[in-house]
């Protein structure tokens, strides 16, 4: 049976003015197996995981003339495990839902629930409406909704509908067209990836290409300006900041601002739906998300892949004292990491409030069901977990062999997807850089540090002349060759390491380069948030300097800086991952904490001065030299021999002299001049899809040339003996000291481009060299 309530009226005994229990369905869901809404037959089944609840309520919301709110209350039935069901008929798609849920109000035990609180459904897949911050979204009284640390004893009765999001009922996916999707998957071998981080909204809005209505969009983010940028810069797959709908926790909106980056998790299987068209939203959650597949639907036929960056680890809820949205009304004792002590306290391992808890079966199963299902139906090509350390948590210590990063690695449905770790969180032991188990890839914050401190930071203090003594070249070398320190075991390749310089967290590559502090005054946390340790270096002068200013003199250095980290980046064996507009030097006039800017700060600006747009021709030579030559992607570790089927060395290193770097030198803090010497036919993997000949530019096939990297870190020009080549000598593909590659003739004209192996060729101060066996 099920009958039409009126919220307003309705009367709970345990709370004046709260929803009473709504009677129970006829009948049952037909299988427990999906959780969440869907349709089947004349209505939609329906399975919710609520283990402690008394009772729960699906709200069917319809709009009724002076009554936008009514509500159709069905009560669920308790089945086993948790489990409630009930198959609901005559609901269509597009019908906005949400959740009630009844027990016991107890906080000090753990207890949240509050069935004066419409809970968004977590397996909703489709979301509409916005969070409004007043007092009425919170379980507990509180008087003003940027205050909320108040007393969790009284719960408040009244109701939240009209103030959260709702869930959207959306019809089923096409199975055929499911199928095509995940067809049309690009697969690019992982040898030859190149990943892209962008943000949906802020890559987008300032293009002048992109028709205004599309512009900050899925749809733009389709748009053919925007794949021909990305086809022609090479890279190879896109990982968008979260677009899982999400909302700005209390203590932003406070602030008057937003959560721009968006981690913070409203929703695990719904598209973000600020992100779409108006028309789309016009249209209702379904256009949304088909919007969503139209953009992957478009980077595919471009031969793009797509990543998403997931939030599993916390979710927009905050602390005990915040908002009650969904999973901590559903069950919070069996969502969230909590510290075993009375009263109830939550585990914050991610520094938001909040930790999910990967011990917990309705936790596993919600990531997992997400996964497949922006993976399955959507067709996305793999996922970036933030913060994953909290995803490999037994409560305490992480555990590679935990039983979700177990379960992750062996889905069916998650197999040929990629698979990629933020390997650290807040919490005790943190820091697990290579420490995940195949096939996760990690982000590499070692290379990172790496190649700041060898270009910025111990140039900057040579420089200044300030004491101490730099660093040696271990770690670079380290980190070039593929650190293997940290990715050879468990038969990881180099590839496994996802190298970067810049991500969406900390300076761009412009602001390495201008500023030596960060200025993130706009965030209104008094410049207090974000790292300090940034290892960047202005070159004199603290922030921008216009053209004919005084200390214009800098500029042309810090393009060079900018090409030298970009060099090193894509010299190095790994896989490279660029931000968006570091291409041409985009800045965030030094912020680098920028999450709660959706502002020009934020934005790409796509108006490039003419240096810019020669910056982002060196990005797109040295990427096509990537994709052309596998000397500079080797798809293994290199042994420091030659192998049965290249007996010539795999990788070498050479000092200035031209000589082998013995052990003693790599211990010279002073040394700054360094070449690696990578042999062509060494980087090929016997298995891999690369091991084919490679293409030069012309589409003829050649054999694999070997790779030369000569670094000069010093402060003044050097001249060095270039190593041995087994060919008649090396051909000079790349200099950082060259604003475009096209100044390779003006260097073939001085006679710099032809050389013999053991030449002796000037190198100027801080610069990088590509050479090519010829």
């Amino acid at each position: 049976m099920t009958e039409t309530i009126d919220h307003a009226s309705a009367a709970d005994p345990a709370g004046p003015g709260a929803p009473a229990p709504a009677p129970p369905a006829e009948r049952g869901a037909r299988s427990l197996a999906r959780l969440g809404v869907h349709v089947v037959g004349d209505g939609v089944d329906v399975v919710v995981a609520a283990s402690q609840a008394d009772a729960v309520d699906l709200v069917l919301l319809r709009a009724t003339e002076g009554e936008p709110d009514g509500e159709r209350r069905v009560g669920l039935l308790r089945a086993r495990h948790g489990l409630w069901h009930a198959h609901v008929p005559d609901v269509a798609p597009g019908t906005r839902y949400g959740l009630r849920v009844h027990g016991a109000w107890d906080p000090a035990s753990g207890q949240m629930h509050n069935p004066a609180k419409l809970l968004l459904d977590p397996y909703a897949r489709g979301v509409e409406g916005e969070i409004a911050y007043v007092p009425e979204i919170f379980g507990h009284v509180v008087a003003d909704a940027r205050e909320t640390h108040t007393g969790l004893e009284v719960r408040d009765d009244r109701d939240s509908a009209p103030f959260v999001p709702h869930g959207v009922v959306l019809a089923p996916s096409d199975p055929a067209e499911t199928a095509r999707r995940q067809a049309a998957r690009p697969r690019t071998p992982w040898s030859r990836t190149v990943v892209y981080e962008a943000h949906v909204r802020g890559f987008t809005l300032l293009h002048p290409d992109v028709p205004e209505e599309l512009r900050g969009t899925y749809a733009g983010l389709a748009h053919p300006a925007v794949v021909a940028h990305l086809r022609g810069l090479g890279v190879t797959a896109i990982e968008l900041l979260p677009i899982h709908a999400f909302v700005t926790e209390h203590a932003i909106a406070a602030r008057g601002l937003p959560n721009y980056w968006g981690y913070s998790t409203l929703g695990y299987l719904a598209p973000e739906p600020s992100y779409a068209t108006a028309a789309a939203r016009e249209a209702g959650a379904d256009a949304v998300v088909a919007e969503v597949r139209a953009m992957v639907d478009a980077l595919h036929e471009a031969g793009i892949e797509v990543i998403l960056d997931v939030v599993y680890n916390h979710t927009c809820e905050g602390g005990l004292d915040g908002p009650l949205l969904s999973l901590r009304g559903l069950d919070n004792t069996g969502y969230h990491l909590h510290d075993g002590g009375s009263p109830a306290r939550y585990a914050d391992v991610t520094g938001t409030g909040n930790s999910l808890d990967f011990r917990r079966q309705r936790v596993v199963q919600l990531t997992l069901d997400s996964l497949r299902y922006w993976a399955g139906e959507v067709g996305v090509d793999g996922f970036r977990f933030d913060l994953a350390v909290t995803l490999g948590r037994r409560a305490g210590e992480f555990d590679p062999d935990h039983p979700f990063l177990v379960a992750l690695a062996s889905d069916p449905v998650l197999a040929d997807v990629k698979l990629i770790a933020e390997p650290w969180d807040v919490g005790p032991s943190g820091w697990r850089t290579g420490q995940f188990a195949p096939p996760m890839h990690e982000w590499n914050d070692r290379f990172r540090d790496s190649v700041r401190r060898f270009w910025l930071a111990d140039a900057r203090a040579l420089a200044h002349g300030q004491s101490g003594t730099p660093h040696d070249m271990r770690d670079l070398a380290t980190r070039l060759a593929g650190s293997a320190d940290m990715f050879h075991h468990l038969d990881r390749g180099p590839a496994a390491s996802i190298n970067y310089v810049t991500a969406h967290d900390g300076f761009t590559l412009a602001d390495l380069v201008t500023y030596d502090h960060k200025h993130n005054e706009a965030n209104l946390e008094d410049n207090r948030d974000g790292s300090d340790n940034n290892l960047s270096w202005n070159h004199g002068v603290e922030g921008r300097v216009p053209a004919g200013a005084p200390g214009s003199e800098v500029r042309p250095v810090r393009r060079r800086s900018m090409r030298n980290v970009l060099g090193t980046l894509l010299a190095s064996a790994g896989t490279p991952m660029i931000t968006a507009g570091d291409e041409f030097a985009r800045t965030q006039r030094g912020n680098n904490n920028a999450y709660c800017q959706d502002s020009d700060i934020s934005w790409v600006d796509w108006d490039l001065a003419p240096w810019q747009r020669e910056l982002k021709e060196t990005t797109s030579h040295l990427l096509a030299l990537r994709r052309e030559h596998p000397a500079l992607r080797p798809a293994r570790f290199a042994y420091g021999r030659g192998r049965s089927s290249d007996p010539f060395i795999d990788l070498a290193w050479f000092a200035a002299d031209g000589g082998e770097v013995d052990g003693d030198a790599w211990h010279d803090p002073y040394r700054r001049v360094l070449q690696m010497r990578r042999s062509g036919g060494a980087a090929l993997h016997p298995r891999s899809a690369d091991g084919v000949a490679a293409a030069s530019p012309s589409g003829a096939a050649s054999s694999p040339r070997d790779l030369l990297v000569v670094i000069n870190g010093s402060l003044n020009e050097v001249e060095v003996a270039l190593a041995p080549s087994r060919t008649d000598g090396w051909e000079l593909v790349w200099d950082s000291v060259w604003d475009t590659p096209g100044e390779v003739a003006e260097a073939a004209a001085a006679g710099l481009v032809e050389v013999d192996g053991g030449a002796r060729v000037p190198l100027e101060a801080l610069s990088i060299r590509y050479y090519l066996s010829r």
